[in-house]
């Protein structure tokens, strides 16, 4: 049975209200919006019926509080009134109510009104739960299809087991550890961490344009070898241009496309492919670079065996200024034992 609250000072019109619906309603009469706030504690009606004059907190504040608190702002509210203009009800509407009854009211008005528009948000709701979902199921085949992606990549690249996840989970930490510090923080306020840590797994999807020979060779790469592993920037770019064009999903992809972009360019302006310096190194590329060398530092290669976590963060500190943002690296130097807790696979 749907939950009614009635929120009149009169007992006349609580007792007539009650008098009518309760046959077909859960109704709750209140004498005061002080008594309706008390009694939501407890307990979220399908629908308010509220009084507009009442003594200590009116109709208006009582409605304004109810759409400003996420646990009530779904709630319809009809007012209960002795008359309605215009300007009452412009001004009922702006702030969310979705009808009127006029006192003094017919039972049909009452039943009819309050039946319509307690069937009316049912009916919201369960189309409302059906698009949620849909949602999350389509989110959930979106994030599987970018870890195919990046999984594909991975694998492709046999000494960077782990890099991508572990990447992921650092990213987010550090962009995190930056917004509690104020670092950049005009910028990051705007971010989605999540959404913005997940594209970072795309940074190295153009190593699917490197040749296996290289992209797996046992030791250094020569300098032509190195050229061409360089190249996996502007494949990345182009993958992810591609996508892009056929996506409506602007955000992620142009977060993984900066990443993909950006993470080997140097605070220095010694990086590639672009030779940027400094600030003119888009922010989420200078984060990346951070985490990208840490990961490959405390990682084996066929090449290098694995430094510990604190030589890597030492090399790291004497980079800054240097290959990586300043800032960052004064950061990352302080959060670094939040990174020792992420296992390497």
């Amino acid at each position: 049975m749907k939950t009614i609250f009635v929120v009149d000072d009169s007992d006349t019109c609580l007792s007539k209200v009650e008098e009518v619906l309760e046959s077909q309603y859960r109704v709750m009469t209140l004498p005061s919006a002080a008594k309706m706030f008390a009694m939501l504690e407890k307990i979220v009606p399908d629908l308010i019926l509220l009084d507009i004059s009442m003594p200590e907190m009116d109709g208006y504040t009582a409605l304004h509080l109810l759409k400003n608190n996420p646990k009530t702002s779904n709630i319809p509210v009809i007012f209960l009134t002795g008359q309605v203009d215009a300007l009452v009800e412009a001004h009922s509407f702006d702030l969310g109510v979705v009808d009127f009854i006029v006192k003094p009211f017919s039972t049909l008005v009452l039943l009819n009104r309050v039946k319509m528009h307690v069937d009316l948000d049912g009916v919201v709701r369960e189309r409302t739960e059906h698009l949620e979902h849909k949602t999350k199921q389509m989110e959930s085949l979106y994030d599987n299809i970018i870890s195919i992606l990046a999984d594909v990549v991975e694998s492709r690249d046999h000494s960077t087991g782990g890099h991508i996840e572990r990447t992921t989970i650092q990213t987010k930490i550090l962009i995190e550890a930056m917004l509690e510090r104020g670092v950049y923080a005009d910028e990051i306020n705007h971010w989605n961490s999540d959404l913005v840590a997940s594209s970072a797994r795309l940074h190295d999807i153009g190593k699917i344009a490197v040749p296996d020979a290289i992209l797996n060779k046992p030791d250094k790469l020569n300098e032509e070898e190195f050229e061409i592993m360089k190249s996996h920037v502007e494949a990345g770019e182009q993958i992810i241009d591609k996508i892009i064009s056929k996506t409506s999903e602007e955000a992620f992809w142009s977060n993984a496309k900066i990443f993909a972009s950006y993470h080997h360019e140097r605070w220095d302006g010694k990086g590639y492919p672009r030779g940027l310096k400094g600030l003119e190194i888009p922010l989420l590329g200078r984060i990346l670079a951070v985490v990208d060398v840490y990961d490959a530092l405390i990682s084996e290669r066929v090449y290098k065996k694995a430094f510990d976590h604190y030589k890597a963060v030492e090399i790291i500190k004497s980079e800054a200024g240097k290959q990586f943002d300043p800032k960052i690296v004064e950061v990352f130097c302080d959060i670094q034992e939040r990174f020792t807790n992420i296992s390497i696979e």
